[in-house]
């Protein structure tokens, strides 16, 4: 059962003890030193924070209610070090022994000539380039959302649902934000979801698994 909020995402209310229905898997990294600092990363990098080692933790014990058949799981990681971190944490939070692949379709949105910069000092340097809804997606030298969209699209369209395997991808937050809307067919949302929300993709429809656990 699920109830479709205002941008077309469902809010799920999936059973835990139904793994065989849990194909696909999307997190974002743990909160970083950049995320405090609100500086763009994009490309750039990163350690995650006390905090952002605390929200893998968490979303590698709200994973491990799936985690009944380990041998199922596959794991797939944007090749940036604080994705590959946290996914190392989830997989060992969950008891998971598999291999972190890497995707580069996975990667964050590349911000071009304001990587490392605050919204503030895109601001400061191009005055009126850093207001605005998605002012981000006009860096120069930088991705647009179309270029995002077509490479998680591709990334989506090698995955077979069918095949029986639990896909648990790491991505960031415009990556997966954008890869969520591209499979769910609906239009970019504004909203921010917390930084450890546990989203499953199935069938057509995109849902949190994580809100109400206690984990």
């Amino acid at each position: 059962m699920s109830v479709t909020g205002a941008a077309g995402v469902a809010r799920s209310h999936f059973s835990h003890q139904t793994p065989e229905t849990a194909l696909i898997f999307l997190i974002r990294h743990g909160q970083t030193e950049f995320n405090v600092q609100r500086r763009l990363q994009g490309r750039m990098d990163s350690p995650l924070t006390p905090l952002g080692i605390e929200q893998a933790q968490r979303m590698g014990r709200v994973l491990g209610a799936f985690a009944e058949a380990p041998e199922r799981w596959r794991v797939v990681s944007s090749p940036l070090g604080r994705t590959l971190r946290t996914a190392e944490i989830v997989c060992r939070t969950m008891g998971l022994g598999c291999r972190i692949e890497t995707d580069p379709r996975l990667a964050e949105i590349h911000i071009g000539d304001w990587e490392g910069l605050s919204q503030e000092e895109v601001e400061s340097n191009a005055p009126g380039a850093g207001s605005g809804a998605g002012w981000f997606f006009n860096a120069p030298g930088g991705e647009t959302y179309e270029d995002v969209a077509e490479r998680v699209r591709a990334f989506l369209a090698d995955q077979d649902e069918a095949d029986g395997t639990l896909r648990l991808l790491v991505a960031h937050g415009l990556s997966g934000s954008i890869l969520r809307e591209v499979y769910a067919g609906v239009a970019h949302d504004w909203a921010r979801p917390p930084q450890d929300a546990v989203f499953r993709l199935w069938k057509g429809v995109v849902g949190r698994v994580d809100e109400g656990v206690d984990a």
